[in-house]
């Protein structure tokens, strides 16, 4: 019985697969990308108005964007300020001066160096197999003297980033660069105006030159994922805050409805956030069953046989292009364990035409008919599900006990 469902679920999936390389075919024929993305850099240039409007900003997920009030399409994103070594004239000039260690790390960091973002610290430079380059330390050489920011900044040195950010580490370079450089060209915005840091990384691109995306992209790529979110289901959450589009808790106890969202926050605030210690990872709160839900889209698009029959499911399997574990396939970028926000917005930036290279033209197809449950429960199963470390080591111990 268990082969007969192993060679029916590879069965389903090179189905899936052929479907699917044959619509990237026919759009890749029709001439995509899809017009309507002029260069910006912005997101609020008058050239996007029209396709501002039409964002469905009543239905946008806004928790993944870390944002509690809707956006409306005349909002701007407030810039973010530049790197500084500035003392803040509200906290105490000592506390910000005083050297900070974290454990398991020899180096010593201010306060005032955790926020140089022009000269990222660097905890545990053992993390990536290679000294970091000026580019991921210090930012684009063309950059604005002493305040162009590393991407090791937003990042980390070690790319698993953040929640309101992206996870670098372990991407294609292939796929990396071409990410780059859809930002750089315009192809690559933000569902929500308000988001703060996508404007920044438009202009972070369009100052880059060419070889410095690929030294980023090599570095980054040469950093194996490791686990880095714990997902978790349940009814209630701690009560949060949001700064700076990431949920902070302000309590331990879990007494907030999670209302079908995902609340993706700091396992400990201080690690995280003060000192941006990078082996400080997060905690996802999922709701109840999405975790099942999620297995049921990603792995079969929720496909049913009934009877002899096949009826179609409302997407392609993710693991079609991503691959069975997840861990991506040529330039198709692994998924698995990383952060559920970031695989949220992503998805919706997507379904509202923010995102417009000729790669992506498969995913408009894939995700076309996901609802906001539909995501949360893709997105809690893929971050759920272990990297390639992980899965590797459980290979190993599979193999050593035949």
């Amino acid at each position: 019985m268990k082969r007969y469902l192993s060679s029916a679920v590879v069965a389903i999936v090179f189905f899936g697969l052929g479907i699917a390389f044959q619509r990237y075919s026919d759009s890749r024929r029709a001439g995509a990308p899809q017009p309507g993305a002029p260069p910006v850099t912005g997101n609020a240039a008058p050239e996007h108005k029209a396709a501002v409007s039409a964002i469905l900003f009543d239905r946008e997920p806004l928790w993944a964007y870390g944002f509690e009030t809707r956006a409306t399409p005349s909002d701007k994103a407030v810039p973010q300020a530049a790197p500084s070594r500035t003392l803040r004239p509200n906290d105490d000039p000592a506390e910000q001066t005083r050297p900070r260690r974290v454990d398991g790390s020899r180096a010593t960091y201010s306060l005032v160096d955790v926020r140089d973002g022009h000269n990222v610290i660097d905890w545990f430079p053992g993390d990536h197999p290679m000294p970091m380059p000026d580019v991921i330390a210090h930012g684009p050489a063309a950059g604005v003297a002493n305040t162009s920011r590393g991407c090791g900044s937003c990042h980390l040195p070690n790319g698993k980033g953040r929640p309101e950010n992206a996870p670098v580490a372990a991407l294609p370079v292939a796929y990396f660069m071409r990410q780059l450089q859809d930002f750089r060209n315009g192809l690559r915005r933000t569902a929500d105006p308000r988001k703060p840091n996508t404007p920044t990384m438009i202009d972070l691109a369009k100052t880059m030159t060419d070889e410095e995306m690929r030294v980023a992209a090599e570095y980054f790529g040469a950093i194996t994922w490791t686990p880095w979110i714990r997902v978790v289901e349940t009814d209630l959450v701690p009560k949060t805050r949001i700064a700076g589009n990431l949920f902070l808790p302000v309590a331990q106890a879990k007494t907030e409805p999670i209302a079908g969202r995902i609340i993706e926050m700091p396992e400990d605030e201080e690690q995280a956030e003060t000192v941006r210690n990078p082996h400080s990872g997060f905690v996802a709160y999922v709701p109840p069953g999405s975790l099942k839900r999620g297995q049921d889209l990603v792995t079969t698009g929720g496909m049913r046989v009934v009877g002899n029959e096949i009826v179609q499911g409302k997407t392609t399997p993710c693991v079609t292009c991503h691959g069975l574990n997840l861990l991506g396939v040529a330039d198709v970028p692994p998924i698995a364990g990383r952060s559920p926000s970031y695989i949220v917005r992503q998805i919706w930036d997507i379904q509202q035409g923010t995102r417009n290279s000729a790669a992506v033209q498969l995913m408009k197809l894939a995700t076309a008919n996901l609802n906001e449950e539909d995501l949360v429960a893709i997105a809690a199963y893929v971050s759920s599900r272990p990297p390639a470390e992980a899965t590797n080591r459980e290979t190993r111990i599979a193999d050593q006990m035949r």
